[in-house]
Formats: C-alpha cells, structure tokens, sequence
C-alpha cells in the first residue's frame, strides 16, 4: 500500500458522497456506492500504479490512451479495468480518470 498515492484519491474524491475504502488486491481501493471506483499501490519494483474501474464500454476508449494498460491479476485480463503508472498521471489526468470511473459506478445500482 502506498499512502501518497491514496492520499492523492482520497483529495481527489473528497466532494463526492458514498465513498469508502478497503484493503485489497494488494493495495487500497475505493468505491462508490459500494462499486469499485479505482485503486492504487506500490509494487515491488518501486513503481506505483493506479488502477481505474472504467467498465467495459469504456475499455477500449481507455486503452487508446498512451498511458494506459490492460489490467492483468494473475494470469486473467480484469476486463473494464485499466491501470496507468503514477509517473504518467498527473493531478488533471487523475481528474480525468476518475470522472470515467465514478461515471461507470454510478450507473450501477448500490451494494451493501
């Protein structure tokens, strides 16, 4: 987990209602409404990653961005995940990202 990576979400999300937190995939996500949003961590390698849940109808829109990659856990492609490297998202880009993601998660309905 890295804390100035998910401080820069947490700032970035701040006006926004029904947001929440939970440790997982080895790092720190955060949802809406009890939906996926995005993640962020340090990998062993140094770099920190963010990942973005833009949905599938937005997945091939996002991959035509340089900076962003397929999601891969394990050996499966998460199929409407992106990630891109915290050297290739700066403070207007995360904006940017996360209006996707919190546009995708808000057309879903709410979990508990």
């Amino acid at each position: 987990m890295d804390e100035t990576l998910n401080a820069r979400i947490r700032d970035a999300l701040a006006a926004h209602v029904g947001i929440s937190e939970k440790r997982m995939m080895g790092g720190n996500c955060f949802f809406l409404n009890g939906n996926m949003l995005c993640g962020a961590r340090r990998h062993n390698d140094g770099l920190g990653r963010f990942m973005f849940r833009v949905g599938k109808q937005n997945e091939s829109m996002a991959l035509a961005d340089p900076t962003a990659q397929a999601v891969i856990h394990g050996s499966r492609k998460l199929g409407g995940f992106i990630r891109v490297d915290e050297s290739d998202c700066d403070d207007a880009a995360l904006l940017r990202w996360l209006h996707l993601c919190l546009e995708h998660a808000a057309a879903l309905p709410a979990k508990d």
